[in-house]
């Protein structure tokens, strides 16, 4: 029995006719297997945690999937990643604090492994925890996950200045974080 694969719609690209709920499912499960990945990283550089990274992105496939009729239509990718963005702000609003947690030294560079580059990963996430949260989402968003800053600032729904401000005053913090490992 030989089968079409599932296509999803390009941005911008109509969609045809929804059809049965079935293919809505089929559409739906392929977004997530590919998409998925992706969101969990964006998630963990939010987070910092990889649990709390996948009850976001569990919260954001669970809203996702009750739109799925308007995100397909759109970029699925975009409507996923503003939603799982918008949970992390609501989370952060609710507890209005994050725990911050003490500086790992920077591995090495003459001894490149695996160890090392977790290691140096786990510092730059912990290095971001301790920028404030708008701060934070920009450079994660600008940086992280090569958005221009037009695209940052309407993710966010702040003007352009901001996002270059934001963007100057944490990548100075952050300098000043990764140097204070060096000195320790």
């Amino acid at each position: 029995m030989d089968t079409e694969p599932i296509r999803l719609p390009a941005a911008g690209e109509p969609s045809a006719d929804p059809g049965p709920a079935g293919d809505r499912d089929e559409q739906f499960a392929a977004f997530v297997v590919v998409a998925g990945p992706y969101l969990l990283h964006v998630a963990e550089l939010l987070c910092g945690d990889r649990t709390r990274a996948q009850d976001l992105v569990q919260a954001t496939f669970e809203r996702t999937y009750r739109s799925w009729h308007k995100a397909r239509d759109g970029d699925p990718w975009a409507y996923a990643r503003r939603i799982l963005v918008n949970l992390r702000i609501d989370g952060w609003r609710r507890t209005r604090r994050e725990l911050l947690a003490a500086p790992a030294d920077l591995p090495d560079p003459a001894t490149p492994d695996h160890a090392a580059a977790v290691t140096a990963r786990n510092t730059v996430v912990r290095a971001l925890a301790r920028l404030p949260v708008a701060q934070r989402r920009v450079v994660v968003l600008r940086h992280l996950l090569d958005l221009t800053e037009p695209q940052v600032a309407d993710e966010l729904g702040i003007s352009v200045g901001t996002v270059k401000s934001h963007n100057a005053r944490a990548l100075a913090r952050l300098r000043d974080i990764l140097s204070e490992g060096d000195r320790s």
